[in-house]
């Protein structure tokens, strides 16, 4: 229960950073400089005194107090600096002929029903973010490489970065309900080009979105409705 609160009050907190979060860069240097402030006016007054005298109190209070307050931050700040780029080939490139090689003459014969199909795209849609604070542009394409075999391929994607980022897939246009069934795993980048496998088992035809989406406070980042070409 006592993490289960934790959390509960880091969602608020996702709120709170909503409405800062375009003031980053003036918010960041100011609470850098405060700090510094508070720990000169601190070491002024002899606050370093005190904790030289109750070394044992202090080690034993201010280490997992630090180490807290270290890992709680990186968790919750990092990603809104950190950005990563990842390009991965799509399943529509076709490879081309052999050097040296020429193309089979036309035949009049009727193509084989073996014949592997062809990829192309399905669905496909534009990215638009849920907030000011949790925003996404790009576009993603639902692109069909098989017989029974589907892709999700986002391009000239870009999220605001944050923690526990997954990709899944909706049967709603707007993306809010999602089901552990349709996840595709974490996203692999921030911006850039990539795929995602959608496993046998989903049914395409009932897929109306696709979506990022955090896990930790069950929050949209971005999502796009896919519709047909």
């Amino acid at each position: 229960m006592a993490l289960l609160s934790i959390l509960e009050r880091l969602g608020m907190f996702e709120d709170v950073t909503a409405d800062l979060y375009p003031y980053r860069f003036v918010i960041t240097p100011l609470l850098i400089i405060a700090a510094l402030v508070v720990l000169y006016l601190a070491y002024r007054r002899g606050a370093h005194t005190v904790l030289l005298r109750h070394r044992f109190a202090s080690t034993l209070i201010g280490v997992p107090a630090l180490i807290l307050v270290l890992l709680v931050g990186d968790y919750l700040f990092s990603p809104l600096w950190e950005r990563s780029h990842l390009e991965e080939a799509s399943p529509l490139a076709v490879l081309d002929v052999a050097p040296g090689s020429s193309p089979s003459p036309a035949s009049n014969e009727a193509p084989s029903s073996s014949a592997p199909i062809q990829p192309k795209v399905l669905q496909t849609g534009m990215f638009v973010g849920a907030d000011e604070f949790h925003f996404g542009r790009g576009d993603a394409h639902l692109i069909q490489t098989g017989a029974n075999n589907y892709v999700l391929r986002f391009e000239d994607f870009s999220v605001r970065n944050g923690p526990d980022l997954y990709v899944y897939l909706s049967e709603d246009q707007d993306g809010k309900t999602i089901q552990e069934s349709l996840n595709l795993g974490k996203l692999k980048a921030t911006d850039g080009a990539f795929n995602y496998e959608i496993p046998s088992s989903v049914d395409v035809s009932k897929i109306r979105s696709a979506v990022v989406w955090c896990r930790q406070f069950a929050v949209q980042f971005t999502h796009a409705e896919l519709m047909a070409n």
